[in-house]
């Protein structure tokens, strides 16, 4: 629909889009080690789609199907691909729904790209070197791996980068745009507490707090998740 996209380092972005009647465009992105396929991405993207909204979703670079290498995955350099897809997807409406890292990386857009005018974090990382210091303090940079998965090693660009960024508190009170907030109880991955410090800083922010679902909502997590976020996306947007 959109063609190939590319990001400035000319890298191919798999993506994919469920195309509905509507004008404007959900685009979806990722967590740290994830990718455009993840179950529960998918079945949002499909729940977007039957509401009538045409939803994008990717993998960014060096993640899935879309070139790259994976050591280079940094919450900065998904910024920069998430703009390569705006700049792909034309003048249209844009609501962007990120996950874990991927609501940092949406953030950090949205603060400085009008071209965002709606906003979802789901299980949204906002302390990022403080998440990185919690889940892999015992791996050395350049030698191990996240979560023990050899296809993503952790490299000492991405953790760097994770230190420099420090969090994105401060880019939240700079983001204007309606913004829903999805975060489960029993998230042992991105505490509740981010969440919580988005809404105390972005007054026009709000949360939806899911009693029993963890991070990435498997298991009776998805429902609840997109009976959250598909009727406030369609309200923002005009489905």
């Amino acid at each position: 629909m959109f063609g190939d996209i590319r990001n400035a380092q000319g890298e191919r972005i798999d993506y994919e889009v469920d195309e509905g009647p509507s004008d404007g465009l959900v685009v979806l992105g990722h967590g740290v080690t994830g990718n455009k396929d993840r179950p529960f991405v998918v079945t949002l993207a499909e729940a977007l789609g039957d509401a009538g909204i045409t939803t994008l979703r990717f993998s960014f670079s060096g993640n899935g199907d879309s070139e790259g290498r994976f050591q280079d995955s940094t919450i900065s350099k998904e910024v920069e691909d998430l703009g390569s897809v705006l700049d792909a997807v034309g003048d249209r409406s844009i609501c962007f729904i990120g996950h874990s890292m991927g609501g940092a990386v949406g953030v950090l857009r949205a603060a400085s790209d009008t071209r965002i005018r709606v906003l979802v974090s789901l299980a949204g990382m906002v302390h990022t070197q403080a998440f990185a210091a919690r889940e892999f303090s015992e791996e050395t940079p350049d030698q191990g791996c996240m979560w023990e998965e050899e296809s993503c090693p952790l490299s000492s660009t991405y953790m760097d980068d994770m230190a420099t960024i420090g969090t994105v508190i401060e880019q939240s009170a700079q983001v204007t745009v309606p913004w829903l907030l999805v975060h489960g109880s029993e998230d042992d991955v991105v505490p509740m507490q981010d969440s919580h410090d988005i809404v105390s800083r972005a007054k026009q922010a709000q949360l939806v707090q899911l009693p029993g679902a963890n991070h990435v909502f498997s298991d009776n997590g998805t429902a609840p998740m997109i009976e959250a976020v598909v009727p406030w996306v369609s309200k923002q947007m005009g489905a």
